[in-house]
């Protein structure tokens, strides 16, 4: 047992960042009153974009690192006692064609269930990470991190961000680019401009988006910014980088300058530089110079906290939103992702509300018949996928399934991995007409266990949309009654006529028969409005 390690009930959580360049993991005890101690934390370079980018696969010998080191760090993790491990993949399996492989190793080696995250995804979540230990109160700060294959900014304050951007600028996606093996070395000047003018342009609109906002200060993260910080503090002051120290662009600029002439051999001697940085640091530079030159050359404050902490608080987060008892606790952030995506669609709200809440009862009258053995998060999805399952009539009813599946794919909606979002889009897709068929490419682009989970999801939502398919509300809640082997019968308890609805459930008794198993009937317990009383005159 490693030392440390003392036997306790409180759970143990491993946060693991599978990254362009690095692989970390955070490894916590969280106790009941939502605090928690750190019991380890390890990074170990990977280098998993090496040579991918432009080509967008992960080469074969960078994936064989990438699964060796998460196979270490899980062991590691379990070893310390964790029972749950989140695992997130971003740009370089985000951006890779064959990133179920990937996926898919990692799954079979090593028992992860890896979510690939989205760019604004990853700006969220190293926003949460940073902000946690930044003590910005209502202050609003522009924070920069730069990674192996993308760069985020993101701008806000303890509580909340107001902007989220993520860009394809990275270090090793640059230095793949432009210092590619020998070119690593003895940088020109010209050639260090013309770098930086590409990342001009690339960022451009970035830049100008930062310029609508007010900030503060400006907070650096990642391996890059951490470490020419270090390389400054120790040049110009003669000591390690301290917390919260400011470092001057002017001071960060002749750094960056000195090591443009060396050799990569020659800059890893450098007094805090990483030995497994030296040849990616140039590009690395280019991007943190080019972007607080654009800004009027701000100082800027390094912080080691990471999207590994990020996932820790959004972790934390969604523990006390479930303990709070889901819709009477406040808005979560997956949640008021999705209603800002239905408004902007300028959904029916009334109408997507109800839904989603007959869904929910239709999820768990038929998990306690058991019918189905999914679990809290699968109850979730249905019903985000109710919620936005007809945002695509704004573009018009015809062909609106179609729709609401690509504004939900391409929504990037935060707080979602790309499985998750994928699941909710296909959900919303087969909400009724055609049912899932293997040869339609959104339905066999999921993995089997998101097909086996869709299928019983799209019936679900299916029913609750016919529930309502006068979108007058009139179907207050469900029963469901399994009394027979093989037969189910479902009541619907209704403020008025409802008719239509009983006979729009009906139409569903072939996909629910081929789901679940069991032939449904549909009984309608109607509750007339009550008589007006009539006014007695004198």
């Amino acid at each position: 047992m490693p030392s440390g390690h003392v036997e306790s009930s409180d759970p143990i959580v491993g946060f693991m960042d599978i990254g362009t360049n690095s692989i970390r993991i955070l490894v916590v005890r969280i106790s009941p009153d939502g605090t928690y101690s750190i019991l380890t934390e390890q990074k170990e370079t990977a280098r998993l974009g090496e040579g991918g980018f432009g080509r967008h696969v992960i080469q074969a010998d960078a994936l064989v690192r990438a699964v060796l080191i998460a196979t270490r760090f899980a062991d590691m993790a379990r070893t310390f006692g964790a029972d749950q491990i989140v695992a997130v993949a971003t740009c370089a399996a985000r951006e890779a064609s064959n990133r179920r492989r990937l996926i898919d190793r990692l799954k079979r080696e090593t028992d992860l269930d890896v979510r690939v995250i989205s760019g604004r995804e990853e700006a969220r979540l190293i926003y949460l990470g940073v902000a946690s230990d930044a003590r910005l109160g209502a202050d609003r700060a522009l924070m920069i991190d730069i990674g192996g294959g993308s760069t985020e900014l993101i701008i806000g304050n303890e509580y909340r961000h107001d902007m989220l951007e993520s860009l394809k600028l990275g270090a090793i996606r640059m230095t793949n680019r432009y210092f590619k093996g020998k070119a690593a070395d003895q940088v020109s000047r010209r050639k260090y401009e013309t770098v930086r003018k590409q990342i001009r342009a690339n960022g451009v609109r970035a830049i100008q988006r930062i310029g609508r906002h007010e900030y503060s200060r400006v907070i650096g993260s990642s391996g890059t910014i951490t470490t020419l910080a270090d390389m400054v503090s120790r040049r110009f002051h003669g000591r390690p980088l301290e917390k919260n120290q400011a470092i001057e662009h002017k001071q960060l600029q002749q750094v960056i300058h000195d090591l443009l002439p060396m050799t990569v051999t020659e800059r890893v001697r450098i007094p805090g530089m990483s030995a497994k940085r030296g040849d990616i640091i140039v590009g690395g530079a280019a991007i943190i110079d080019t972007l607080l030159e654009a800004l009027g050359g701000p100082p800027i404050v390094a912080s080691d906290r990471t999207l590994r902490d990020g996932l820790l608080v959004d972790h934390l987060a969604r523990i006390e939103h479930h303990g709070h008892g889901g819709e009477l606790g406040p808005m979560s952030n997956r949640m008021r992702s999705v209603m800002r995506l239905g408004r902007r669609c300028r959904f029916d709200e009334a109408h997507a509300r109800h839904v989603a809440r007959l869904a929910l009862e239709l999820f768990d009258v038929t998990e306690q018949a058991g019918m189905h053995e999914l679990g809290r998060s699968e109850r979730e999805l249905l019903e985000f996928a109710a919620l936005l399952h007809d945002i695509g009539s704004f573009l018009g009813y015809s062909g609106h399934r179609s729709h609401s599946y690509y504004f939900i794919r391409n929504a990037e909606l935060l707080g979602f991995d790309d499985t998750e979002i994928a699941t909710i889009a296909t959900t919303a897709l087969y909400h009724k007409k055609t049912f899932p068929r293997k040869s339609d490419p959104e339905f066999a682009a999921l993995d089997k266990r998101s097909q086996q989970i869709v299928k019983v999801l799209c019936v679900l939502l299916r029913v609750a949309e016919s529930l309502d398919r006068s979108h007058a509300g009139v179907v207050s809640r469900i029963e469901l009654r399994t009394d027979d082997p093989g037969h189910a019968r479902l009541l619907m308890h209704a403020d008025g006529a409802s008719h239509l609805e009983q006979w729009s459930v009906a139409v569903h008794r072939k996909a629910i028969r081929n789901v679940f198993g069991v032939e449904l009937s549909v009984e309608l317990v109607e509750h007339p409005a009550a008589e007006p009383v009539a006014e007695v005159e004198g």
